[in-house]
């Protein structure tokens, strides 16, 4: 898949999440990189599909004020790699965007878990 095909997927997935959600995202910009930085890596190990950073909403508060925008990463190559066509690539994205949106809002890797949404 090109880098235009998947962030035209990224984009469409974003476009697909619920309006709540979407009219609740602040100061959040999504892109995609081919591979985790070498020092990502070290910190995360294993395949990382996606990568949250920034302050989640609800540990936002006054020093907040003029914060440089959270990130969310996509990685192109990991991603592809778990996928066998570019059906399971696209729904890997979805996955991977909706997953890292909930840290935006908050939501750790352990409550995800326990709700089944990992």
């Amino acid at each position: 898949m090109t880098l235009d095909e998947f962030e035209k997927h990224t984009a469409k997935a974003i476009r697909r999440l619920p309006k709540f959600f979407r009219d609740k995202m602040q100061n959040v910009v999504v892109l995609v990189a081919d591979a985790p930085t070498p020092a990502q890596q070290r910190r995360f190990r294993g395949a990382l599909l996606g990568l949250y950073e920034g302050v989640s909403l609800l540990d936002r508060a006054a020093f907040y004020s003029g914060a440089m925008p959270d990130k969310i990463t996509l990685f192109k190559h990991n991603i592809e790699a778990r996928c066998p066509g570019p059906a399971e690539t696209e729904k890997e994205i979805r996955h991977v965007v909706m997953h890292e949106i909930a840290h935006h809002f908050g939501i750790d890797d352990a409550e995800l878990i326990r709700k089944g949404l990992y």
